[in-house]
């Protein structure tokens, strides 16, 4: 998806009124990187590379703003991805300097993700479809176990314990935003109850 769409207003709707929308990512980390940044300084100065203003909130998290980005905040979480939430104004679409700077912003902005996560466009979009498949496979795992239970009349107690334990651990993962963790815990699932 384009990145005006992203924004996803017709230029319609901005002749009207201004509006603003805002998103928040998760992006995948290379691994060493987090360290790296640490050792050059810190997100925040990496940003100060990209963005023209950018206060530091800590030594991995900033805040920031350039052109139609009006804000933009970004941390390293504790399990090593970046996370970003960023507002965007529409430009003046009738206005070809504000179409430069607009352009001009969302080179900034690829080239911000491209050196925060180690990977170019294609590969987060590769990461980030994993992420969410791993979440897929954990749903599917709980959805599976509830109605195999539910139909089975031949499991002991003991499994069908364990296999609620390991539901709500699925469950948990989820909520925390650990996929990986909920669809390993998905993977022993599925075997609990094949055995």
């Amino acid at each position: 998806m384009g990145w005006l769409a992203r924004v996803g207003l017709s230029e319609a709707v901005l002749k009207n009124r201004l509006v603003s929308q805002a998103f928040m990512e998760r992006f995948e980390v290379k691994r060493g990187l987090v360290k790296q940044v640490t050792a050059d300084g810190g997100l925040a100065a990496l940003a100060s590379k990209h963005f023209e203003i950018v206060e530091a909130d800590g030594e991995n998290s900033f805040s920031a703003s350039h052109d139609i980005m009006t804000s933009i905040v970004g941390h390293y979480s504790d399990k090593g991805a970046l996370i970003v939430d960023v507002t965007n104004v529409p430009p003046n679409f009738d206005d070809p300097d504000a179409m430069a700077r607009a352009q001009d912003t969302r080179k900034r902005w690829t080239t911000f993700l491209d050196e925060s996560t180690g990977y170019n466009s294609k590969q987060r979009g590769d990461k980030a479809k994993e992420w969410a498949k791993k979440a897929s496979k954990a749903k599917s795992a709980v959805s599976a176990a509830r109605h195999f239970m539910g139909m089975s009349q031949n499991l002991s107690d003991d499994v069908k314990a364990q296999a609620e334990d390991l539901i709500a651990e699925i469950e948990t993962a989820l909520e925390d935003n650990d996929n990986t963790r909920a669809a390993g815990r998905g993977e022993k699932l599925n075997k609990l109850l094949d055995s």
